[in-house]
């Protein structure tokens, strides 16, 4: 008898549409995917994130809207990618509604197959992805061959794990950085 394979779901922009802290914790356990070529994709499941809101300080729309950050007061369901430090680049899915600073950073990836330390921390997300400013405000479709997928059902791929944010300075203290606690 053949095994059933479950049919991947593309998140849609409905899913993006609420508040980065709501978005960030179900993004673990999904899959980030880039077409590479006709049949040939990259993917890893998401296994920690961390939520931004315009309200908090550490958001980079706290004081506004720039030219720099104008991305993270878009659309939801478009990446918003930053460079840190002037050297690597930090992967974000624009969340909420538009003209409201919001956003998910997702820190670490698990490739298959691979040393889970690859994609592990955004530069080296970005890195393994392929992705950088040039990537900015794309919207997230398999159109721009990159997308998110669901991932699997929340008892199958282990606990999650709620804290605080690392590598900030400001509003170090607010539990918006989730991450599965089976991972490295």
């Amino acid at each position: 008898m053949k095994a059933k394979r479950k049919a991947i779901s593309l998140l849609k922009k409905e899913f993006f549409s609420r508040p980065s802290k709501l978005v960030a914790p179900e993004l673990i356990g999904c899959f980030l995917v880039k077409r590479i070529s006709k049949n040939n994709y990259l993917s890893g499941v998401i296994v920690e994130t961390e939520a931004y809101s315009e309200e908090e300080a550490s958001c980079h729309g706290f004081s506004g809207k720039t030219q720099r950050n104008e991305t993270l007061f878009g659309e939801p369901g478009n990446f918003y990618i930053y460079t840190s430090y002037g050297i690597h680049f930090c992967v974000n899915v624009v969340t909420g509604r538009k003209n409201w600073a919001n956003g998910v950073l997702l820190r670490s990836i698990a490739i298959k197959g691979e040393d889970e330390r690859i994609a592990s921390g955004p530069g080296l997300l970005a890195k393994k992805f392929g992705l950088n400013r040039n990537h900015n405000n794309l919207l997230l479709s398999p159109i721009n061959d990159f997308w998110l997928a669901e991932g699997g059902d929340i008892e199958e791929i282990g606990e999650i794990v709620q804290t605080t944010r690392i590598g900030i300075s400001q509003a170090k203290d607010i539990p918006w950085r989730w991450y599965l606690e089976s991972s490295r």
